[in-house]
């Protein structure tokens, strides 16, 4: 496959047509058009439909163009660090569950990085998609959060996708409530108790060769008729400060967000199911010394509230 034919393929796809790929490119548009054509004949797709109207991406060609735009960044850092003779500049990447003890970790963590130059990249999502940050988005690190029921599908999975495994933490889910609500002064809080308020809960859990109704009604009893459904921590705390008929089943939170928030937090004797969290990455891969500064970082955190 043809490099520059790659790149030309990105400029018709941002331009949406030929004539004005062409006009940027400084090249005759049958010259284009048939670079086009010999990039699709190598790849064995159809890249582009065309049209009076220009030119689209098929499916396959949006996927082409996603993967081709991410290697083109490539080279052009690659010619920077080698051509300038640049520094190579640092990189951190990760996606972890919703976890307020791991968020705290990453606090402490960013305030350790010195001048030298460096990005970041921090990702809350669920377990499906961390591991498919690794295998497809570039990500080095992930946390994988799931109950220890599912151990045996997570390890399969991970071992089927040659992926490394730790285990950071294993933890049983705490109540986080408002300082308001009409529970936070019981010293003993049961299921029974919960079923007049209103649960907030994460709206993607994924455990791999199960569907995902047989996953909502583990992780969701039936018992609790109201569920707000949230797919980042921001709302959540909101909601639970100022609704003090909400609640929410979390991993063990820091007491300076329980502060900030004036929420309590509550151990149910009725929750017996245990939770793992697991660090991810490829099998082969050399922790880097940013790696291992944050995963120390994490188990430090993780002591202080677990």
């Amino acid at each position: 496959m043809n490099i520059l034919h790659m790149a030309y393929a990105v400029k018709v796809a941002d331009a949406g047509s030929l004539n004005k790929a062409s006009d940027e490119l400084l090249i005759a548009p049958p010259n284009l058009s048939r670079s086009i054509k010999e990039l699709e004949s190598d790849l064995g797709i159809t890249l582009f439909e065309r049209s009076p109207r220009g030119m689209s991406l098929t499916p396959r060609g949006e996927d082409f163009i996603h993967y081709a735009k991410k290697i083109l960044c490539q080279i052009d850092d690659l010619e920077k660090v080698f051509k300038e003779n640049l520094p190579k500049k640092q990189k951190f990447s990760i996606s972890v569950p919703r976890a307020s003890y791991i968020a705290e970790a990453f606090v402490r963590f960013s305030k350790r990085i010195g001048s030298d130059e460096i990005e970041l990249y921090y990702k809350e999502t669920n377990s499906y998609r961390a591991v498919k940050n690794i295998l497809n988005a570039g990500y080095k690190l992930g946390i994988i959060r799931y109950a220890a029921c599912y151990d045996k599908y997570f390890q399969e999975m991970l071992k089927e996708k040659n992926l490394v495994c730790d285990i950071l933490a294993e933890f049983r889910y705490v109540l986080i409530m408002s300082r308001k609500s009409p529970l936070a002064a019981k010293a003993e809080i049961h299921f029974s108790d919960l079923h007049p308020l209103t649960e907030i809960a994460h709206a993607d859990p994924f455990v791999p060769s199960l569907p995902l109704s047989a996953v909502m009604k583990e992780e969701l009893p039936d018992d609790i008729k109201r569920h707000i459904f949230v797919f980042e921590r921001a709302s959540q705390f909101d909601l639970l400060a100022d609704n003090p008929q909400t609640f929410m089943w979390v991993s063990p939170v820091p007491d300076k967000l329980l502060h900030r928030y004036e929420l309590v937090q509550k151990k149910c004797p009725d929750n017996s199911r245990t939770y793992q969290d697991v660090l991810i990455y490829r099998k082969g891969y050399t922790l880097s010394e940013l790696d291992r500064q944050f995963i120390a970082e994490v188990r430090a955190s993780k002591r202080e509230c677990l």
